[in-house]
């Protein structure tokens, strides 16, 4: 059963690495334009996935949960990238100038989320308090980019 698992998820894995490689250009190919909406789109692709994480693991659909999760890691790695030093105004960004200031402080907030969801996936299935274990592992990060680098809307 595990190796099963295992397989795949691999499989899984490998999959969306395949997807995200043709979905999303590598951002020295992108104008301005299409790399601040393409970031934009990410995250606003991470909250709504967040938010489907959130209702498949309190119902205990783990097995959907945990793919959106491996999406969701996926995603915060390729936004790294999303952030050259010539997208910092425009196309309504609501990036703050604090992104570039601390880019290293930025880029490891966005790889520790990444590593969390990755972490998600090993414990949910187990966490005694799964709102609590989604907060931890999932909502903080968001609140953490939020509150330091993006603009209030």
């Amino acid at each position: 059963m595990l190796a099963e698992y295992t397989t795949n998820t691999l499989k899984y894995i490998c999959f969306i690495l395949v997807i995200l490689t043709f979905s999303f250009p590598a951002n020295s190919e992108l104008s301005v334009e299409e790399t601040i909406k393409g970031r934009k789109a990410l995250f606003s692709k991470n909250y709504s996935t967040a938010k489907r994480v959130q209702a498949f693991a309190s119902k205990g659909d783990f097995e959907k949960a945990k793919s959106l999760m491996i999406e969701m890691s996926e995603n915060y790695k390729i936004l790294i990238d999303y952030f050259s030093e010539n997208t910092k105004e425009g196309f309504k960004t609501e990036a703050l100038p604090i992104i570039w200031e601390e880019k290293e402080n930025f880029n490891n907030l966005m790889t520790k989320a990444s590593t969390d969801m990755i972490e998600l996936t090993k414990i949910i299935e187990d966490s005694d308090d799964i709102k609590g274990t989604l907060g931890k592992l999932m909502w903080s990060n968001c609140k953490s980019c939020h509150s330091k680098f993006r603009a209030e809307h």
